[in-house]
């Protein structure tokens, strides 16, 4: 949890650096791909983690890895992370970011569980109907599970809309239970 406030309070200077600059959603990009880049590279994982390696030089490795191919600003961002020794944080800070400019724009992702594949029309009837209930533009990420009958699971955050033939028929089930005791 801590962590997760950390990054979030990163993502938020990050941003502010990004709206100074005119470009939020490059910066979002930049920093994501900065963290898929140690996701991925394992010996850039360890040189970042290795305290055998000075801050200062990470953070010249780091300023001539990214020389010309993103803002000044953003590698200080970067140097100021590995001298707070925040520098495994980057995608947890890239996420929160994410969630920032989600919540910038008006938007929200929902996972959406279906028993049956969906045609892009129907998937764009979903996030039409989904974006006029909740009031903010829907981002559908489908997934299609078998189990569920027919209907469709709606997962935004913590909130859970279960309209699935399975959760109908437990409910029916109950019922029946409930009033033969």
């Amino acid at each position: 949890m801590r962590d997760e406030t950390i990054a979030k309070n990163y993502a938020e200077a990050l941003l502010a650096l990004a709206n100074k600059a005119n470009a939020p959603e490059e910066w979002g990009g930049m920093i994501h791909a900065v963290a898929s880049a140690i996701e991925s590279n394992i010996t850039l994982q360890r040189f970042l983690a290795a305290p055998q390696v000075s801050g200062v030089e990470k953070q010249a490795i780091l300023a001539k890895a990214l020389e010309g191919q993103v803002p000044p600003l953003f590698i200080k961002f970067l140097q100021k992370l590995v001298s707070n020794r925040r520098q495994l944080l980057v995608a947890d800070i890239a996420a929160a970011y994410s969630d920032l400019l989600d919540s910038a724009a008006g938007r929200v992702h929902a996972r959406v569980t279906v028993a049956r594949a969906m045609s892009d029309a129907d998937r764009d009837a979903l996030a039409a109907q989904l974006t006029k209930v909740l009031k903010k533009t829907v981002v559908p990420h489908v997934t299609v599970n078998e189990q569920i009958l027919g209907g469709v699971v709606v997962r935004v955050g913590d909130t859970v809309m279960d309209g699935s033939v399975r959760r109908r028929l437990e409910t029916v089930r109950a019922k029946m239970l409930g009033a033969t005791t």
